[in-house]
């Protein structure tokens, strides 16, 4: 088992004074969670990947010390080390997971995808979805909203997260800095991350920051002009 206090890494932006981005690196494969939250104190929570008791505790503790009001448990996608969190969030703020609708079937796999990829047992039962988006669905709090973006090919229902008012997007595992998401697992496919990348992603404006589901963020417009993936 991975040493839990170094599993830990945090970052937290600040934009426009008005919405505020804190990342937590968690679980054995790196993966970050946000928690983000504007003037009114409400927030969503993005990908909740934690899966050891000090990681639930240093989101726990953020929170609490922000005095923030959880309102959404938002997924990318649900490959395991995005969604292992689940059942703590419904524990601790009673949200259950709102995501992709083509990646529900995945959901249900995620104590074999822990299997598989990791060779031990997963065996905590994962609150049921409560609500499946598509896309141009949109996910309010606060004085802020998300628009959901349909970004297949990682996965069926991968999804990103958009503000245009602060010019952010969370693009989970699609894109990453120079790079991409894989498509060799359970219902990738190559086509549809490459339609994802290049006529979702690369549409977006090159000022918007683009928060990924691993490593560090990215902005479109680098991305456009150095990602070798994007036309």
């Amino acid at each position: 088992m991975a040493d839990t206090n170094s599993s830990i890494i945090i970052h937290n932006y600040k934009l426009r004074k008005m919405l505020n981005i804190k990342r937590f690196v968690v679980n054995p494969l790196q993966e970050n969670c946000f928690v983000v939250s504007d003037e009114t104190h409400q927030c969503v929570i993005i990908d909740c990947g934690a899966c050891y008791a000090d990681e639930y505790a240093s989101i726990e503790k953020y929170i609490s010390d922000e005095q923030l009001m959880p309102q959404h448990l938002l997924c990318t996608h649900a490959h395991f080390d995005h969604c292992m969190g689940n059942a703590w969030v419904g524990e601790t703020y009673g949200l259950r997971p709102e995501l992709g609708a083509d990646d529900e079937s995945l959901l249900k796999k995620l104590g074999s995808q822990v299997e598989m990829l990791l060779g031990v047992r997963f065996d905590v039962e994962m609150p049921q979805p409560e609500r499946l988006l598509h896309d141009g669905d949109t996910i309010s709090f606060g004085s802020h909203q998300l628009v959901v973006k349909a970004t297949p090919g990682h996965t069926p229902g991968g999804l990103c997260f958009y503000c245009e008012a602060e010019k952010v997007v969370f693009t989970g595992d699609t894109l990453f800095r120079m790079s991409m998401g894989r498509t060799d697992l359970e219902g990738g496919n190559w086509n549809d991350i490459l339609n994802s990348l290049n006529n979702v992603i690369a549409t977006l404006p090159p000022d918007v920051t683009a928060y990924c589901g691993h490593g560090p963020e990215t902005t479109i417009g680098f991305e456009l002009r150095y990602n070798p993936i994007l036309r």
